[in-house]
Order: C-alpha cells, then sequence, then structure tokens
C-alpha cells in the first residue's frame, strides 16, 4: 500500500478545453465531454504517484506516511515542492504532536525537495504510520493573484499528444492501427523531467 494519501485534490486541470480543442481542430461544441475525458486521462497517465512522471502537476495536497523518522533528510515525492503544511507524528504516549516549524528545515529548490531537523528528530511511537508529514505539491506562477498552475511547455505538449491519441483512436478497433498506452513521442518529451522519489 503506498505511503501517500491524497488530502486535496488539484482544483483544475493543465489542459484546457480550449487548448485541447484548438491542437485537435476541433471548432464545434458536439465533442466537449468527449474531449475532456480525454485530457483528463492524458492528465493522469502522467500527475501523481502512479503517473508517468513522478510528480504534480497542478497544486494539491498530500499526506506522506513514515513508521519512523529517518536519520536525517525526509525526502519529499511529487516535485515540485510548493510547501510543508505540517509534520505530525505520534509520541510514546500514542498523542498526535505537530512539529513546531522552527523545529526543522524545508528545502523548495531541490527536486525532489526535502526537510530535515535542527537538531534531531523528536522521539515517536514505535508503531506503524506514527509519523505524517502534509505537503502542498505542483507548478504554480505565484505572480498573480490568485496564484495560477503553471506546467511546464513540453509537459503539456506531451499530454496534448496523448489527449490527441486518445481522441483519434476512440473507436473500440481501428484499422491497420496499433494503439499503446501512451505515444512514443509524449514518452520522450517526458523522460528528462521523469523522477522517481523512494518513499521510505
Amino acid at each position: 500500500m503506498t505511503p501517500l494519501k491524497l488530502i486535496v485534490a488539484p482544483s483544475l486541470e493543465p489542459l484546457t478545453l480550449a487548448e485541447v480543442k484548438l491542437y485537435l481542430r476541433v471548432d464545434h461544441d458536439d465533442e466537449d465531454e468527449v474531449v475532456t475525458r480525454c485530457a483528463v486521462a492524458a492528465r493522469q497517465w502522467a500527475d501523481g504517484p502512479e503517473g508517468f512522471l513522478g510528480r504534480a502537476l497542478i497544486d494539491q495536497t498530500w499526506e506522506l506516511t513514515l513508521d519512523r523518522f529517518p536519520l536525517r533528510e525526509i525526502r519529499i515525492p511529487l516535485p515540485p515542492l510548493l510547501e510543508v503544511i505540517n509534520v505530525f507524528y505520534d509520541d510514546p504516549g500514542g498523542v498526535q504532536q505537530i512539529m513546531d516549524p522552527s523545529d526543522y528545515s524545508v528545502d523548495r529548490v531541490g527536486q525532489p525537495g526535502w526537510i530535515v531537523p535542527v537538531g534531531s528528530w523528536p522521539t515517536p511511537l514505535d508503531a506503524i504510520n506514527t509519523v505524517r508529514i502534509r505537503f502542498r505539491a505542483g507548478y504554480v506562477d505565484t505572480s498573480f493573484s490568485p496564484a495560477v498552475g503553471a506546467v511546464p511547455e513540453d509537459i503539456k505538449a506531451a499530454l496534448l499528444l496523448y489527449a490527441g491519441t486518445l481522441f483519434d483512436t476512440r473507436e473500440t478497433h481501428v484499422v491497420g492501427q496499433s494503439v499503446t498506452a501512451a505515444p512514443w513521442s509524449a514518452e520522450q518529451l517526458l523522460r528528462r523531467r521523469r523522477v522517481e522519489v523512494p518513499l521510505a
């Protein structure tokens, strides 16, 4: 079972309906539902802990659960890291505690981001799921108020390629054509941004 739990899902998609329709050269509204589903499926293929990229695309909140504190840093999956909201742990008496943010440092520059204690980590209860880190991740442009999504263009291009493949091969069988899970060109665009963060 994954030690990641989705707390707050993204509130929007990296591709707008208008962007996908322009790419597909669809100039009517009759197939908007189909186009939207293809765009969502493309995002799901790339986004999140089970996605091809291993990244968070749009601002979303997750909780990472561990059985203990590590010796030093905790690497946070699903870059880019926006914010560590809280570090929770169950103390030896089984009572949930929230670490003071002054007791740890957060590095949001590296990918993946990570947190390290100022001094040493507290002693948690000797049990499973006793440490929980709640964090926000995703691409965000903070020059706007409120902030908006800022997914890099190469990622959006790959999502458009995949959405286009899904749209063009909607039928259960296309004569003379083999349909794979994702087009090779889309995977190549994303490969340099792909990350794998071990979930300790």
